[in-house]
């Protein structure tokens, strides 16, 4: 037998590989963009001279509790020398500070611990704004991040955007003269939809048909008179949960909001994930087999469909009658039928993740929204979902966990975002 024969007899093989990395425009940056104290540069018209310095500097800022320099040169492969060069030149440029770390704990060794480097902080006021499907929400922060007061307002978000963009402007006034606060140093904003990375359009007519085609940042920039950071909410809720929450230490994490719509977001190696268009995460309309559900998209048997608040206030009102049900995160009852409900939509979320656990394996699930941390029932049911559909592997080395900060870890993120401009 020749070798093009025996090759040709050999059992054939799929091999699938995923590159997940830095493109040549620095996918990871938020918009294609870092800031510092600020100010805001575009890393794409870095010289190739800076891009070691523009690198440390990255580390440092995604580091939530910062980076001395011996970790820098371990992490970069730098010699002490060459970081200690950058270092120095990140100091003089006023972009990070070099602080004493807490006092080590009793039994962590002797000598002096080593300093750390954290960006400077912003001096003044950040907002963030959450726009949900029926909600709005804003809040204000200090320079670190730290929320000081928050306001919360009902709407129709989906098909009214110029309304839901004129009355998230004018809480955001209302908060800020509430406080005398006069002006704010940067404000960052969450749609739940895909936004285009290159654009910055919302793109898909089935998620926020109302939205298409406008660009949220520009048109809220032009109703606040400063430059706003869109981006879409689960990313902002992963920021949230991985920076101040649950998923704080984990690299690989798979965040997923599960309220009137279901999205999810990425952090793949410590960094947000948000593919080549920023549309990464959108797996509300992935149409589940014998579903029938009729979906706002015009689709049947899309999996936020079938686990949604709508979907679930539907059966338990159907099994509870004449209770009035005003939240979902508030039930005037618990018993073993309520449980039920919620497990079963678990096992059904469980179940559409199953195939993303196994391509990303990610180390944690954050489940958040105001449906996702309802009722521990439905995390109960994620958890059964993927073990039985997900490859052994992967669902035993995964955590599923409710989102820390609950409904509000967007905000959070929103906070965070603009407290450090990039992520």
């Amino acid at each position: 037998m020749n070798r093009e024969s025996s090759r040709q007899s050999m059992p054939k093989r799929l091999h699938f590989c995923l590159f997940l990395g830095h493109s040549s425009q620095e996918r990871f940056f938020w918009h294609h963009h870092t800031a510092y104290a600020g100010k805001v540069t575009d890393v794409r018209a870095v010289a190739p001279r800076d891009r070691a310095l523009e690198d440390l500097y990255d580390r440092i800022r995604l580091a939530p509790e910062g980076l001395s320099r011996s970790e820098l040169a371990s992490s970069t492969l730098m010699s002490p020398s060459g970081v200690t060069f950058l270092v120095r030149r990140l100091l003089r440029e006023g972009r990070v500070v070099e602080v004493d770390p807490l006092a080590k704990g009793k039994g962590s060794g002797s000598g002096r611990p080593a300093l750390r480097l954290l960006p400077t902080p912003l001096s003044g006021w950040v907002a963030g704004i959450d726009f949900g499907h029926k909600h709005i929400s804003v809040a204000l922060a200090d320079g670190s991040g730290a929320e000081i007061a928050s306001a919360t307002t009902l709407l129709n978000v989906d098909l009214n955007a110029q309304e839901a963009m004129n009355a998230a402007c004018e809480l955001l006034d209302r908060l800020c003269e509430k406080y005398e606060i006069g002006d704010l140093v940067t404000i960052v904003a969450g749609i739940p939809g895909p936004v285009d990375a290159q654009r910055g359009v919302v793109r898909s007519p089935t998620i926020l048909s109302g939205w298409v085609g406008l660009d949220p940042a520009a048109e809220l920039q032009r109703r606040l008179g400063h430059s706003v950071l869109v981006e879409n909410d689960a990313v902002l809720g992963a920021i949230g949960e991985h920076r101040r929450g649950v998923a704080s230490g984990h690299d690989d994490v798979l965040y997923v909001k599960i309220s009137d719509g279901i999205g999810a977001a990425l952090i793949l190696g410590g960094r947000i994930y948000k593919g080549s268009a920023g549309l990464a995460g959108e797996i509300g309309h992935n149409r589940l087999e014998n579903n029938t559900e009729l979906c706002r998209c015009g689709s049947r048997g899309c999996l936020e469909a079938v686990v949604s608040v709508d979907s679930v206030v539907a059966q338990l009102a159907h099994s509870h009658e004449g209770v009035t049900i005003d939240r979902i995160d508030s039930l005037p009852f618990a018993d073993e039928i309520t449980d039920r409900i919620f497990s079963d939509a678990g096992r059904t979320v469980g179940q559409a993740l199953s195939s993303l656990c196994n391509l990303l394996n990610p180390s944690l699930l954050v489940v958040g929204g105001t449906l996702g941390t309802a009722n521990p029932a439905l995390l109960t049911g994620i958890r059964l979902g993927i073990d039985q559909y997900a490859q052994p592997a992967a669902a035993q080395g995964m955590t599923v966990a409710a989102a820390e900060h609950g409904s509000r870890a967007e905000l959070v993120g929103a906070l965070y975002l603009a407290a450090r401009a990039t992520f």
